[in-house]
């Protein structure tokens, strides 16, 4: 089977799985990464098969809404791959790039360790999607889903919380700013989503300001 027809069958796949999916995960959530992989791989030598279909499949079953379950997603990618008849090489490098992407696993310092120019690119195409005015969109619409309180002052950021904190983590919304978000921009790998990140990063940080003000009554 031809590259683009997978690709095309995979976009088929994605968007019927995810059509009922969080606003923050769904598939326009996908489209958005799938989106910022082509750019910035053409700034970087990868290939882009493998990173299309890492981008297309990388929340095809989201931990956090599967009782923190991190098996099902790389099982439900692995399973349509194959009936896809990709090439065995090209499975265990989009499943590997699925299983290893997550912020959280940054927390890990034991568990197994995976990377590749592939999935240096995909990891920053998601990590684009959690900063600026769409990752400030995407924090508090999950936050609602949550029933988290938008702030707490007396409940302070914890920046120095295990894995199993931080997926267990109920603290208020804006807690995650400094707790993930604002600390992406330094975690990119690429040029290009370092430079994209830069300008994502001052608005988040801007907004901060603002609800700040907001919110001890300056503005």
């Amino acid at each position: 089977m031809h590259q683009e027809k997978i690709i095309s069958n995979t976009i088929t796949f994605v968007k019927e799985e995810l059509k009922n999916a969080e606003g923050g995960h769904d598939w326009f959530h996908i489209e958005r990464v799938y989106k910022n992989t082509l750019l910035i791989s053409k700034e970087e030598n990868v290939n882009v098969f493998v990173v299309s279909l890492a981008a297309l499949l990388h929340d095809i079953a989201d931990p956090k809404f599967y009782n923190g379950d991190e098996t099902i997603g790389p099982k439900v990618a692995q399973k349509f791959l194959e009936e896809q008849t990709v090439d065995e090489k090209i499975i265990n490098h989009v499943i590997n790039i699925i299983k290893h992407i997550s912020f959280k696993n940054s927390f890990d310092k034991t568990g197994e360790k995976f990377t590749s120019k592939e999935m240096k690119v995909v990891q920053d195409a998601d990590r684009l999607d959690a900063i600026g005015a769409i990752g400030i969109a995407r924090c508090f619409n999950y936050g609602g889903l949550k029933n988290r309180a938008l702030y707490n002052p007396e409940v302070a950021p914890n920046l120095n919380m295990s894995k199993e904190e931080y997926k267990n983590s109920n603290a208020p919304t804006i807690n995650h700013f400094y707790e993930k978000l604002l600390l992406l921009k330094d975690k990119m790998n690429t040029v290009a989503g370092k430079k994209i990140a830069t300008s994502r990063h001052i608005y988040m940080e801007d907004f901060l300001k603002q609800f700040d003000d907001e919110w001890n009554g300056i503005k």
